[in-house]
């Protein structure tokens, strides 16, 4: 498991807990060895402490585990997580990383379920419960990936590696030909420093120091070019700290190349003395640099951030890259492929097989999300950090302290075998009804459950693409400026790699036009639904059936109170024209004012009498030709029907 040591920016988390159990002299001793990152003198004197407090277990176990001595260290927290009080969900968490670390998964697992009992809302229980059940996908060789251990290693720290022109530079603490060698409590090596080597055959050869003016007496590394090998930004911890705390924390500098030298170290203008601020990545313009912090205000121990150079060149602009990337625990080592646009990072944040993991980010065009562990044999049980990738030849580079290896953390060559589809794209246009692009229409892309994912505005061709997870569900809004909304939902789910999602804006006369024409269809076709009311022979009074329908009409009315409808009563051929006028009059009045009694503004009933004519068959007589229908035939023309005027 990767010692978290000064390179790696040491987030010191002392417990908080206040234990009633008063301290030795001894255990106070080895506390002050381990703020000063003594820690084997810390060791020394909390193993010779007989009732060492839970505090001290805590700082014992991470002593161990900074000199990496796993065993011990897991040794110990598995007295911590059955102590009878004071245990905390970070003791579950820490001992199931060191389980991991030594290939007990299952363990690991039962520490990691207490911990997200107790911790429900950690980002870092939210993901475990998420894909726990992924353990042997990820630890299955897929053939995405080629690795190789390089014959640079050494038995030091060799890791950090980063593209400089045709050459690798990275850092070690391997060994220097000096009288006096300058070690580094935190681990007993010697300090950081940059060194650069030729590629030869897929191995690094001729290792060499990189420069003599920024390498110094303290750490220095790891670094990060721009394109052109003009500039390089680098982390160095500063050798005087005037801060409270006392801690001597990580610093980004900045050099650039002329007259065939690098300058003096600039420092970066949101060093703080307070926090740690390392191992940048810079863009291929040198414009842009991402980098981990423990300022204040993160999500957790180390976080990712990016920085934005003005026209001036100054800093001017630092964000978090946000939840999607980190987490409560530690994210590190960014790394930006310009080709792909994927960020690569290491984190022991995540679900993955033990200590620090890969992972890759695809880019969205305000930052990055889909997160996605890299898997074997990228990563292992062990620690798995600071992957590089050059995206025109799908080959680089990444440092694992995973056994088989030279020594302590080791550089391996990696190859991509297969680009991962990780991500689909939903592609569309905005439109008007008729088909017609509809340029500067503002998308929003909203996750199922109405969350923001991503926006833009449409150029002249008003299309619009987004690049998004697989087998989930999507929203698209469009808004334009006289239009009402568009919308449209999307799933991605099955083999296409591009959805079709089109938007569809209209006017608001265009929206009302629409409105209106659905709820008319609706309306005729609940009067479609209602049945014709009949009336018995020389009958104008309403029969239980007909007041059924007549129910029907008045609920629909009393729904649409700006509705108008006609009544239209007929009789049948029989008897004269003068007397069928009349008769079908009072059927038209007897209907309409059972209706006009039931519902609001009464008006908008009309009624008529048309005798016999309009026969629905072909039951026609008068007074010279006698018709031969049935009674059930004469009883089809003795009706009231509905019609909707408005």
């Amino acid at each position: 498991m990767k010692k978290l040591y000064i390179p790696m920016l040491v987030f010191m988390c002392f417990s908080m807990t206040v234990n009633a159990q008063e301290k030795s002299r001894k255990e106070t001793k080895g506390d002050a060895y381990s703020f000063n990152y003594s820690y084997d003198k810390a060791i020394e004197k909390y193993t010779g402490t007989k009732d060492l407090t839970l505090g001290g277990q805590r700082k014992l176990a991470e002593a161990y585990f900074k000199t990496g001595q796993y065993t011990e260290a897991e040794q110990v927290y598995a007295k911590i997580v059955i102590a009878p009080a004071g245990v905390m969900a970070e003791d579950h968490y820490k001992y199931a990383m060191l389980l991991k670390s030594g290939g007990k998964y299952a363990e690991a697992h039962q520490q990691l379920d207490q911990f997200a009992t107790m911790q429900p809302t950690d980002f870092r229980a939210i993901d475990y419960i998420a894909n726990k059940g992924n353990l042997s996908k990820l630890m299955k060789d897929n053939g995405d990936y080629q690795v190789v251990h390089l014959d640079i290693n050494t038995k030091e720290q060799d890791f950090a590696p980063a593209f400089y022109k045709d050459q690798i530079v990275f850092a070690s603490t391997k060994a220097k030909m000096k009288m006096i060698k300058r070690t580094y409590n935190l681990n007993g090596l010697a300090f950081l420093d940059m060194y650069v080597a030729d590629v030869e055959n897929d191995q690094l050869k001729n290792a060499k120091n990189f420069d003599k003016g920024l390498n110094t007496k303290l750490h220095d590394g790891p670094a990060s070019f721009n394109q052109a090998g003009t500039l390089v930004a680098f982390t160095r911890n500063h050798s005087r700290d005037k801060s409270k705390d006392k801690v001597v924390e990580l610093q980004i500098f900045t050099s650039s190349f002329s007259n065939g030298k690098w300058s003096e170290a600039v420092p970066f203008a949101h060093n703080n003395s307070a926090y740690n601020v390392g191992q940048p990545a810079l863009s291929a313009d040198g414009k842009t640099m991402y980098f981990v912090s423990d300022m204040p205000g993160g999500f957790g121990g180390t976080d990712l951030y990016k920085a934005i150079q003005d026209e001036s060149g100054a800093w001017t602009h630092i964000e978090n890259l946000g939840s999607e990337i980190n987490t409560e625990g530690d994210e590190m080592f960014p790394f930006v492929d310009e080709v792909s646009g994927n960020l690569f990072f290491s984190s022991n944040g995540r679900f993955g097989l033990g200590g620090q993991d890969i992972f890759i980010a695809t880019a969205k065009s305000y930052g990055f999300g889909n997160v996605q562990n890299a898997g074997s044999p990228l990563n292992t049980q062990y620690d798995d950090f600071s992957a590089i990738v050059n995206g025109n030849t799908q080959k680089g580079y990444f440092a694992s302290n995973r056994t088989g290896g030279s020594g302590n953390d080791d550089i391996y060559g990696l190859t991509l075998l297969k680009v991962r589809e990780i991500r689909k794209t939903i592609e569309g246009i905005a439109m008007d009804k008729n088909g017609n692009a509809i340029p500067g229409t503002f998308i929003t892309l909203q996750d199922a459950q109405g969350n923001t994912m991503d926006t833009l505005t449409t150029k002249d061709d008003a299309r619009y693409s987004f690049v998004v997870d697989s087998d989930k569900n999507f929203k698209l809004i469009g808004k334009k400026e006289k239009y009402n909304d568009g919308q449209n939902t999307v799933s991605t789910s099955g083999a296409e790699k591009i959805v079709k999602a089109d938007l569809v804006l209209m006017t608001k006369k265009e929206v009302i036009a629409e409105k209106v024409k659905s709820e008319t269809e609706k309306d005729l076709g609940k009067i479609a639904e209602l049945k014709t009311i009949y009336f018995d022979l020389d009958k104008f009074n309403l029969r239980p059936d007909a007041v059924s329908e007549l129910n029907k009409i008045v609920e629909i009315m009393n729904d649409h109170p700006t509705m108008k409808v006609a009544l239209s009563s007929y009789t049948d051929c029989r008897e004269s024209e003068k007397y069928n006028q009349v008769l079908s009059e009072k059927r038209a009045k007897t209907s309409a004012w059972y209706i006009k009694q039931r519902i609001t503004n009464p008006e908008r009933i009309s009624a008529k009498g048309f005798g016999k004519a309009n026969l629905v068959n072909d039951c026609y007589c008068d007074e010279k030709v006698t018709s031969d229908c049935s009674e059930e035939e004469h009883q089809k023309n003795r009706r009231t029907e509905f019609t909707i005027t408005k």
